[in-house]
């Protein structure tokens, strides 16, 4: 079963083109979905988010304040990565898990934003880039959670340059409103229930 992974900058679409790949039947790990979930379940992640931000960092209820999380990390790059390093080895741990059940497919989708970053696309055996002009993406997230252009520019100088991205990228997807996905999706998708590679 080969392990194909999904990433993108912030706003570069990658949850439509992940249900595109659920559309053709193909398990999609979304990690930072997961790791969301896993912030407001998991006691380990809640005890290190305590630890490093105190109890008020989660609400009454147990979810995690999302964002007072953000406001804080996403300006100082020491507590980001602090953030990561107790969330990731958690949500790599549930994904080995997760492919136990899913090891009947020809292929599955790990989608995570910082996949280059944290350096587990060497894991995949393909990564697909979902990329956007920046000012398209901005938008997109301004639109989608009510932030201001400046609080998403910040987010996005906390990821790789796009350009970096697609060194190491073997496919890339183009999302940028002019170019139709669902064919670039339905492409890839035939060629890796083929050969696992894009001719």
């Amino acid at each position: 079963m080969k392990q194909i992974g999904i990433t993108g900058g912030i706003g570069s679409g990658k949850t439509t083109i992940c249900k595109t790949f659920r559309l053709l039947g193909v398990p999609v790990y979304e990690a930072d979905a997961e790791a969301k979930r896993l912030q407001d379940e998991n006691q380990e992640i809640k005890r290190g988010l305590i630890d490093l931000f105190g109890p008020s960092i989660y609400f009454e209820n147990g979810k995690l304040d999302r964002k007072k999380l953000a406001g804080l990390i996403f300006s100082e790059k020491t507590l980001l990565n602090k953030v990561n390093q107790l969330v990731h080895p958690v949500v790599h741990a549930h994904y080995e898990h997760w492919l136990t059940f899913n090891s009947h497919a020809p292929y599955i989708i790990y989608e995570a934003a910082i996949l280059f970053e944290s350096g587990f696309y060497k894991d995949m055996d393909e990564v697909i880039l979902v990329t956007a002009p920046e000012e398209t993406r901005v938008a997109r997230v301004v639109n989608r959670d009510k932030l201001t252009p400046g609080e998403v520019k910040s987010r996005v100088r906390n990821q790789w340059p796009e350009s970096e991205k697609r060194k190491l990228a073997n496919h890339i997807i183009e999302n940028d409103n002019s170019n139709l996905i669902i064919p670039q999706v339905v492409e890839l998708d035939k060629n890796f229930r083929n050969n696992g590679k894009v001719r």
